[in-house]
């Protein structure tokens, strides 16, 4: 109980001050474009109803389920064969490199131009931005198996799926998380910037809006949002990870106590 007063402290604490510094360095704000906190909160339940939430926040969320996981698919399914094979790895390393260094948002006019403008366009820019972070940790993770362990399953008679999933994909699967943990932020981010392209709903959408509409403390409300929705899917996503990888952190924690 008390260690967990303890973290709670923790992660409360940094949070509180900086709420409790803008407060108050905003509070006497005469700048049309810096409201007051106080302001921002007081505007916020009356911009972010029910139907707002039903009609922008959802099909953003929506979107970003589904480029997420069309990238997780594609990234986890590529790296696993390139990294399990070094000839494959050899010729796809230079195009790899090459396609990661452009940055996702210059694809966006590219994309709408054979996706259009709709759900698909939108989709298909946050899966080529989360794709790559996914598919170079799982390439790496895979590299990484210990060649004891490999071939101590081959001479047990563990071949073909089920090495693939009890050895490969479960030796891998810390990195693959760190990967999938990468991009999980990067497709936020793309999300909001594929809105801002010639949408007619989603949180980037309305927020562009109030900014031109002269709306500001709308438009602070929904970086608010923006950055709440951030950390509610950071912490879902540690639970599903401390669920999935629970045998990993177990050997890690046993590690630190014997060393």
């Amino acid at each position: 109980m008390k260690n967990l007063a303890l973290r709670l402290f923790f992660v409360l604490a940094l949070p509180l001050i900086l709420v409790i510094a803008w407060w108050f360095a905003s509070d006497s704000s005469t700048d049309v474009y810096w409201p007051p906190l106080r302001t921002i909160l007081t505007t916020f339940p009356d911009v972010w109803t029910g139907e707002r939430l039903r009609d922008d926040v959802l099909p953003s969320l929506l979107r970003l389920l589904a480029g997420y996981t069309a990238a997780a698919v594609v990234g986890v399914a590529l790296g696993t064969v390139i990294g399990s094979y070094r000839r494959v790895r050899a010729v796809c390393e230079p195009v790899l490199e090459f396609l990661r260094a452009v940055p996702p948002p210059v694809l966006v006019p590219v994309i709408m131009l054979f996706a259009g403008i709709g759900d698909t366009m939108k989709i298909a820019v946050i899966a080529s931005g989360c794709v790559w972070p996914i598919l170079l940790n799982t390439v790496e993770g895979v590299r990484a198996v210990d060649s004891v362990m490999s071939e101590t399953a081959r001479s047990y008679g563990i071949t073909g799926p089920a090495r693939l999933r009890h050895v490969v994909l479960r030796s891998a699967s810390p990195q693959i998380f760190a990967g999938l943990r990468q991009a999980l932020s990067i497709g936020i981010i793309l999300m909001v910037i594929s809105e801002m392209f010639a949408a007619s709903n989603g949180l980037g959408f309305t927020i562009v809006q109030f900014q031109r509409n002269f709306a500001i403390p709308d438009m602070w409300t929904g970086i608010l949002l923006l950055g709440l929705l951030g950390f509610v899917l950071s912490v879902l996503f540690r639970l599903v990870e401390r669920q999935v990888l629970g045998w990993y952190h177990g050997l890690r924690d046993t590690s630190r106590r014997s060393s």
